[in-house]
This record gives structure tokens, C-alpha cells and sequence, in this order.
């Protein structure tokens, strides 16, 4: 610059420094040393901002999951590494939510979570896969375990029934989870619930009111979810029953 005031022109300028007159007139034109810039590209993930946020704390962060609704959902083939690094800047605030999750208590007598798990039992010489119902009182981590082979409706209905009896008593409301055999519709951004209306019935009998957890958040009903997990771990693992009667019989006394 010094030297253009001086009288030096453009392509003398480039001859004594060794770069293209085209740099010297970038130079001079912007007064200084120009930085590097980046041309703007096209990507494939141009307008989906807002979708992608979404998805990534819907699936708890997993990008293949997200990958593989890109191409379900928009048409959109990709690579693992380039959805990475797409959600990468939403990662540490989700970090942030998990360690920032608020416990939930209730008053005595308000609140009872439900849910069911699978894992397989040996019963006589078949290991069977069997269903696990599990009511746990909000106050008082009190528990209900009940063993189906399947995870119908009337087996939600089962469960809960069994808990009411072995308890003495109502819950003002039941937590449950979006089972599609209970719930028919739920709107993860309005959170307007829909439930089957088989449940509804059910519920103005036995006069509780009923709650659904919000959407891909299976953490709402954290205390049931861990007493479905410590059913499987201590009152299942690695026992083997001679028939389902003694199965039934063994669950009933180890709760």
C-alpha cells in the first residue's frame, strides 16, 4: 500500500512481491490484507434447520437414526459423518438437559407410573420370552409386578387392576406410556393426547385420571422404568421354574 502511494502500479507491485496482479488489485481495492473467504455452497441440508433440531433431540442425539429418516422422510442419501457433523452444535445442550433433569415427586396416594418390559425366562426346559407389568407408586417407590405372554389391552387393564388390589387403594392418576393399546394420538409439540376410548372407560370406573408421558422422554416415568429394569435384574435373572405357576408363585412373593 505504502509503495502504490508512492507511484508503484499493479504490475510492477505483483513483479516484486511474486503474486498475481489480480491479489495486488484485491489487496489495494480492500485496502489491507483480505481474509480468506469461504464461497457460499449449496448443501443438502439447505431449509431443514428446524426439522433437524427436532429429530436429534426426538432420538436422543442419534444421527444414524436421523440419516436413515432423510431418506425416508426427504429423499436424502447421506453419509453418517456429514449428519454428525450437521447436529454437532446441539449436542452439548443436550448434554445439558440430561444433567439438568429435575426429580419428579408426589404427594402420597396422587400418583402411580406403569409400564411393561420383556425378557425371557426358562420355564421347564423352554426359555420363553415373557412380558413384565409394573406399577410403581410415586410416593413411596411401592411396586406391582405381573408376568403375561402377551402385551395386549386387557393386559394393561390386568396390571393395573392387580395394583389397585394389592395397594388397597386408587391412585388420583396413572402415568402410562404411548402404548398404541392406550393411547391413540399424541402431538410431541402440542402434547394433545388422544386415549383409546376402551381406557377412558376404564379409568371413570376405578376413578383415576389418566397421564401420558411426553413423546421420546421415557425418562418422565424414570422411577417405573427402573422398576421394570430391577424386576428383570433381581427377582428374574438367572432363575429357571419348573412351570408358569411356580413362576407366578415366586414373582408374587419376591414383590
Amino acid at each position: 500500500l505504502r509503495l502504490h502511494e508512492l507511484g508503484w502500479g499493479s504490475k510492477r507491485l505483483s513483479k516484486e512481491f511474486g503474486c498475481a496482479r489480480n491479489t495486488v488489485r484485491r489487496y489495494l481495492r480492500e485496502g489491507g490484507v483480505a481474509p480468506f473467504k469461504r464461497p457460499a455452497r449449496r448443501s443438502a441440508f439447505d431449509g431443514l434447520d428446524d426439522w433437524l433440531r427436532e429429530r436429534f433431540f426426538r432420538h436422543d442425539g442419534n444421527a444414524d437414526v436421523i440419516r436413515q429418516e432423510l431418506a425416508s422422510e426427504h429423499g436424502i442419501i447421506i453419509g453418517l459423518r456429514s449428519v454428525e457433523l450437521r447436529v454437532r452444535q446441539w449436542r452439548r445442550e443436550l448434554k445439558a438437559q440430561k444433567r439438568a433433569t429435575v426429580r419428579f415427586e408426589t404427594a402420597p396416594g396422587h400418583q402411580m407410573q406403569i409400564d411393561f418390559g420383556d425378557t425371557k425366562v426358562w420355564i421347564g426346559d423352554e426359555r420363553v420370552r415373557i412380558h413384565l407389568f409394573v406399577g410403581t407408586l410415586g410416593y413411596s417407590r411401592r411396586m406391582h409386578a405381573r408376568a403375561s405372554l402377551r402385551e395386549r389391552q386387557a393386559d394393561w387393564f390386568a396390571g393395573m387392576e392387580g395394583a389397585f388390589l394389592r395397594f388397597g387403594g386408587v391412585p388420583a392418576e396413572v402415568l402410562i406410556d404411548n402404548a398404541k393399546a392406550l393411547v391413540e394420538h399424541h402431538d410431541p409439540v402440542t402434547r394433545e393426547v388422544r386415549f383409546n376410548a376402551r381406557l377412558h372407560a376404564f379409568a371413570r370406573y376405578w376413578g383415576f385420571t389418566p397421564r401420558a408421558c411426553a413423546p421420546y422422554r421415557a425418562r418422565t416415568k424414570g422411577k417405573d422404568e427402573r422398576g421394570v429394569g430391577y424386576v428383570k435384574k433381581n427377582a428374574i435373572a438367572g432363575r429357571r421354574f419348573e412351570s408358569w405357576a411356580e413362576f407366578e408363585a415366586h414373582l408374587d412373593r419376591w414383590t
